[in-house]
């Protein structure tokens, strides 16, 4: 999972990703990777509308947001 995190915020790229909280509570976010240490990383979450922290182990899945352009012909 680290892997991916890291390629995640190497590319900078929007994820899905599915977290358990230190409460047990299981939630779907879509976050940016700010910053990864040891065990941790923060990121912008756009279900919050702000920079949350993340405990590595808990997260469950990855997932990559794929922004599709479409072009419009007038």
């Amino acid at each position: 999972m680290k892997e991916q995190l890291i390629k995640a915020m190497q590319r900078n790229q929007i994820i899905d990703l599915i977290y358990m909280s230190k409460g047990g509570e299981i939630t779907k976010r879509r976050v940016k990777i700010i910053i990864m240490t040891d065990g941790i990383f923060q990121a912008y979450c756009f279900v919050k509308h702000a920079k949350r922290t993340f405990i590595i182990e808990n997260v469950l899945a990855i997932s990559p947001v794929i922004i599709r352009k479409e072009n419009v012909v007038v």
